[in-house]
């Protein structure tokens, strides 16, 4: 994709799938078609016309073109490093590379590593990563590569700084989300510094907030804090049902 100008432009990505407005949209249609034989199809047809207009919407607010609530909220989640930018970062679920290339220019003397598995049902891949960096001017200060967040990669302590941006609840070959937020924090560095965003809110998949908590506390981690990045202000209200972003928060300190 190119700008105005013929420059070529980042792309990374929508967490609004397109299919959740096109699928509800065609079979509003159909059911709108059938009115003609009965009114009932009307009656059928109003939640898929609701449900397509309101992920039309999502994805309006989550895009560059519209809120940019993406980037408002990958910022967010950066504003919670307290990270002096000497040394190694890693992001675990890079997607399109979107917090690395963010990483790589905010922090001109750092080396970051995005990983992620990048199954298709994102449309996310190492290529766009790449493609990304390449763009934005940070190609020589960032790589990629596929490894899953159950089991990464790399030596303990391996990095300075760890980020992850709503993935842990996605990583599908560890049942245990603890362990996978152990893991994570197994490869900072001791005095490193991690900020890691989910679903810490949903009993199903974290248990008690407190109770993660304070077992992150048991691992050695001198310094952990939360915040609910659901009550951000720049998030529109009707984006704060539990399905979208109404159940993120982050955890964040230092090893």
């Amino acid at each position: 994709m190119k700008n105005t100008a013929g420059q070529e432009k980042t792309d990374y990505g929508n967490w609004v799938s397109k299919r959740l407005i096109y699928l509800p949209g065609l079979l509003a249609v159909v059911f709108l078609a059938l009115t003609i034989l009965s009114y009932y199809f009307l009656i059928i047809a109003v939640p898929f016309l609701l449900s397509a207009a309101y992920f039309s919407y999502a994805y309006y607010q989550f895009s560059p073109v519209g809120g940019d609530i993406q980037a408002k909220i990958r910022e967010f989640v950066l504003d919670r490093l307290e990270w002096d930018s000497r040394g190694t970062a890693m992001d675990i679920g890079c997607g399109n590379g979107a917090l690395v290339v963010r990483l790589a220019n905010k922090y001109p003397d750092a080396v970051v590593t995005g990983i992620d598995y990048w199954q298709g049902k994102w449309g996310y891949s190492q290529a766009s990563c790449e493609k990304n960096a390449g763009i934005e001017g940070v190609a020589g200060r960032v790589k990629f590569q596929k490894a899953s967040a159950a089991s990464l990669p790399f030596a303990d302590g391996a990095f300075d700084a760890a980020i992850s941006n709503f993935v842990f609840h996605e990583v599908q070959d560890e049942r245990n989300k603890r362990d996978v937020v152990r893991e994570a924090l197994r490869t900072v560095k001791k005095g490193g510094y991690f900020v890691f965003q989910d679903l810490f809110p949903v009993k199903r998949l974290y248990g008690d907030l407190d109770s993660l908590l304070e077992e992150i506390r048991s691992w050695g981690i001198g310094d952990v804090r939360y915040v609910n990045t659901s009550n951000a202000g720049f998030i529109p209200v009707v984006l704060k049902l539990p399905f979208m972003v109404g159940s993120i928060g982050i955890i964040y300190g230092k090893k």
